[in-house]
């Protein structure tokens, strides 16, 4: 399944420096991207939809969104919108 591509963190775009050096090595997100790049998605159910229209998102990029939602106490998909344009 074709997922959207998703920006290299180490591409330098708007920023002098880039996405991975803004983030500090002890980050939460951290430990929750390399825990959920560990899993095998589709071993756990994450099947592939029927491609129609726009390209989905990567399961695994939705599930790091949702764990880090469910740690900061952010249950509403209005506030995770918030928080991913408001934090990086």
């Amino acid at each position: 399944m074709e997922y959207l591509q998703k920006e290299s963190r180490s591409q330098l775009t708007l920023y002098t420096t880039c996405l991975d050096d803004m983030i500090a090595a002890d980050n939460t997100v951290r430990a929750i991207d390399t825990f959920v790049d560990s899993l095998d998605l589709e071993h756990l159910g994450f099947a592939s939809l029927a491609s129609q229209g726009r390209p989905p998102y990567d399961p695994a990029d939705l599930l790091k969104l949702f764990i880090y939602g469910y740690m900061n106490r952010m249950r509403s998909s209005r506030r995770l919108e918030l928080e991913c344009n408001r934090n990086i």
